[in-house]
């Protein structure tokens, strides 16, 4: 990248180290370009008993020695404490026009807003992470994929997308993998990948609700074992998500809403942000009527004394119990 398109500061955040680390690693190769990552690149991560971050600072203000620009990646700033930030903060004020500071975050601490806001003022914030709602999910993964060593076919990128779930870290490695095994630029289809999926990654709650709304018990069971399973989550989750979408329904029934925007804001979310799924509990609390909501709510309620020893099941059969039963209220869908 030359000195003109380079920015003098990136914030690179995200939950999955994989997607972070792709992002880092892309990045970091578009501003080194064809010089020496070697004579080019210094990392800096803050130890245990960091608490500032004057060596990251005393780095960026060093002017390069060896090429036109220094690049300096910072990792785990949100692991200094506020006080910490200040020499940092100061710098982003006035920042050296021969150095790109890259800092990253997302395992260690937490991000300070007045750190988000220094970066956005002269560079650029890169979020890492996946978008949750199901169309911008697949677009991310259609655009990534072809931007991969291997070509999928429309079979396979819904394969992959159905069987990663929410563990779409792992598809950089896993198109490597396919590359290593059948050739850059190799157009793969479904057969082809099967035998690299490796076992089924997490799925998004909606994958659950959805599939109970349907009235679909077995792909409802199967969402709520890999939620527990590869999503590692803890029963009491699985059981706060079932109860915010039952609630959602309780609190709609008999409103007289008729559209996602009010039932949204009925629920005290944004109507702009949350106007779809606000809309799909209003239609699923009316094909379930009164009657089949308050009997899902007595399902839940009898499900959390279950989980509390009253029948002295094990958690994941109290669960899938509840799963399936609230799946059976809904109306068969011609």
């Amino acid at each position: 990248m030359s000195d003109v398109g380079a920015q003098p500061a990136y914030l690179v955040k995200g939950g999955d180290p994989a997607l972070r680390g792709e992002v880092v690693r892309s990045l970091v190769a578009e501003l080194v370009g064809e010089g020496d990552a070697g004579l080019t690149v210094e990392e800096h991560e803050p130890g245990e008993d960091d608490d500032d971050a004057s060596a990251l600072v005393d780095a960026a203000s060093t002017p390069p020695l060896f090429s036109e620009r220094r690049i300096v990646v910072g990792r785990e700033v949100g692991a200094y404490p506020a006080a910490g930030l200040q020499r940092l903060l100061a710098y982003l004020a006035d920042p050296l026009p021969t150095t790109s500071l890259v800092l990253v975050t997302g395992e260690r601490g937490r991000l300070s807003p007045k750190l988000s806001t220094a970066v956005k003022s002269v560079g650029r914030v890169i979020d890492a992470a996946v978008p949750t709602r199901r169309e911008q999910r697949k677009a991310w993964l259609a655009d990534h994929a072809r931007r991969g060593p291997v070509r999928l076919d429309s079979g396979a990128l819904a394969l992959v997308g159905e069987h990663l779930g929410e563990d779409l870290g792992r598809l950089s490695s896993l198109l490597e993998t396919l590359a290593g095994a059948y050739g850059q630029g190799a157009r793969v289809g479904e057969d082809d990948v099967r035998p690299f999926l490796g076992h089924a990654g997490a799925v998004p709650p909606w994958e659950l609700t959805d599939a109970i709304d349907r009235g679909d018990v077995a792909t409802a069971l199967g969402a709520l074992r890999r939620m527990t399973g590869a999503g590692e989550r803890h029963p009491l989750q699985v059981m706060a998500v079932l109860h915010g979408h039952v609630a959602a329904m309780l609190r709609l029934d008999g409103s007289g809403i008729v559209d996602g925007a009010a039932a949204a804001a009925a629920l005290g979310r944004d109507p702009k942000r949350s106007a779809f799924p606000a809309k799909k509990a209003l239609e699923q609390g009316r094909r379930l009527g009164s009657e089949g909501v308050a009997r899902a709510v007595a399902l839940l309620a009898e499900a959390d004394l279950d989980l509390r020893g009253a029948k002295g099941w094990p958690e994941e059969l109290v669960l899938e119990v509840l799963v399936a039963r609230l799946s059976r209220l809904a109306p068969r869908r011609r």
